[in-house]
């Protein structure tokens, strides 16, 4: 049964988008924030001043603001497997002596860094950096975002254990000239391993007599590292208290602080922790993530809304929408309370999306004009990352916010119903003056708070992820016992792929 503070929120009538601005005309200065150089407007949503009440309540019930500063005392809030997670220590917010050890493992990058600039590996031209999930998924979307701002290297990141995919990372690579980053947490991943591997296996096979001094090792698990054959000079550790898929502020982001610069990836980290010191020290009624999680619940557990669509309105943000399937589903895709009682409710909804206009093209017409009623977040830069005619970037402007206008506004149609447009379906802006460094980094923590305020007001662990593991398990027997004791349609599937034992 849900809590009486969700209770009271569900009995709140719904307000209509298409005169929400007239019956309140103050709309804009409650829910729209600023912080550096990011603008979020909530202001086409369906939060209304009684709502938002009803949440702080709940955020209160939910014991929000203790929950909160456990987070950043670096306290056991991952309490299915009894430890921190720490984050953003890794940004210089959280628990001393947390900051001062990601700090110094911070100095032992960066002292990589200059050491393979300076040219201490030889010559490097290509860095092949190798992971799957939180381990890949945040350099690819650091590097694919900000790769305008001058990377000076070829960087291919791979994560997928089909061999297309490394196969086409090093087409054009020069094996005597490439470096490879292997991120893995445990540096037991069977998919990272594998891959790993066989990047080896280039190398060896195109005559580099050396290729594990060419390696370096992104792990909290650094004498696995040793062991596999990478050198203690270059395996960069990272704390266990640092989740995967929060990953990309420690050595994760090594091919990022490599192939754009240190002063980037410091940027990076600066912008993350203003969102830190905001989501930390704002009232809740100010604070930027929290509210977003006022508007996250109120259409997946009161209105039932089982996605929630996000458009970059920008090619250097096309990988955002992956990296927030992982952050948010994986993190809050739970069954249990932290007590390990069901949930009263739904939690995570499904994250999906696209980029730009091409997604209008493909998708906005469920979203305009179907009967899944879908809460949609534009992501937009003010500043192009091109050089070409303004009016490329005036045209991708002038469509985010029309579409956002659009499926608040609809538009009647009596005599043709198949043109008509419902409206009342909301939306949120995200608007950034530039994709930059600094900008990204504070968009990334903002997604990550956002992600544990849901968690708090749900009462689950959003830092766990056992759901992952059952499939890997299956994996694993068929390879090691072979196909034995399964239904009848997956015995059929081995057999006929991968032909009988």
């Amino acid at each position: 049964m849900p809590t009486p503070a969700l209770a009271a929120i569900a009995a709140l009538p719904q307000a209509d988008l298409k005169s929400i601005f007239t019956t309140d005309p103050d709309r804009l200065s409650k829910l729209v924030h600023q912080l550096g150089p990011i603008r979020f407007d909530w202001s086409k949503t369906h939060l209304t001043d009684d709502l938002v009440a009803g949440f702080l309540a709940l955020a209160d019930d939910r014991g929000f603001a203790q929950r909160r500063d456990a987070l950043f005392a670096g306290e056991a809030v991952n309490n299915t497997e009894g430890r921190a997670a720490e984050h953003p220590a890794e940004r210089g917010e959280g628990h001393p002596d947390s900051v001062a050890s990601a700090k110094a493992l911070h100095n032992r990058m960066r002292a990589l860094v200059d050491a393979i600039e300076a040219g201490a590996l030889g010559d490097i031209r290509h860095i092949l950096h190798i992971g799957i999930g939180g381990s890949a998924l945040g350099p690819d979307l650091i590097v694919d975002a900000l790769d305008g701002d001058g990377v000076r290297y070829d960087v291919a990141i791979v994560s997928n254990v089909d061999g297309t995919a490394l196969e086409r990372a090093i087409e054009g690579f020069d094996p005597h000239a490439t470096l490879i980053a292997i991120a893995s947490k445990t540096f037991t991943t069977s998919e990272t391993m594998l891959n790993a591997a066989s990047a080896i296996n280039w190398m060896i096979e195109g005559g580099v007599e050396d290729p594990y001094g060419r390696v370096v090792a992104l792990t909290a698990a650094p004498e696995r590292a040793m062991d596999w054959g990478v050198d203690e000079t270059r395996i960069l550790p990272f704390a266990e208290s640092v989740g995967g898929r929060y990953s990309l502020w420690s050595s994760i982001g090594f091919p990022a602080a490599l192939a754009l610069g240190w002063d980037a990836f410091e940027s990076l980290l600066e912008g993350a922790a203003e969102m830190d010191r905001h989501f930390r020290l704002s009232d809740p009624a100010q604070n930027i993530p929290l509210i977003a999680a006022f508007a996250d619940q109120y259409y997946t557990r009161v209105l039932g809304c089982q996605t929630r669509a996000v458009f970059a309105y920008d090619e250097r943000l096309a990988l955002l929408p992956s990296y927030l399937q992982q952050l948010e589903m994986e993190s809050n895709g739970k069954a249990v309370k932290l007590d390990g009682s069901p949930v009263d409710g739904p939690t995570a909804p499904i994250t999906w999306g696209g980029v730009g206009t091409d997604a209008q093209h493909a998708v906005f017409q469920l979203l305009h004009q179907g009967t899944i009623i879908t809460p949609v977040e534009f992501i937009a830069a003010i500043e192009p990352g091109h050089a070409l005619d303004p009016a490329h970037h005036r045209a991708l402007l002038v469509n985010c916010f029309a579409q956002g206008a659009a499926l608040m506004r609809g538009k009647d149609n009596a005599a043709d119903p198949a043109r008509a447009y419902p409206g009342n379906r909301p939306s949120t802006t995200i608007l950034m003056d530039d994709v930059t460094p600094h900008a990204l980094g504070a968009l990334i923590a903002f997604y990550e708070h956002r992600t544990f305020a849901n968690a708090v007001l749900m009462g689950i662990n959003p830092f766990d992820q056992f759901g992952v593991e059952l499939g890997k398990e299956i994996a694993k027997s068929i390879e090691a016992d072979g196909p034995t004791g399964f239904d009848p349609s997956t015995m059929a599937l081995i057999e006929i792929a991968l032909g009988a034992e």
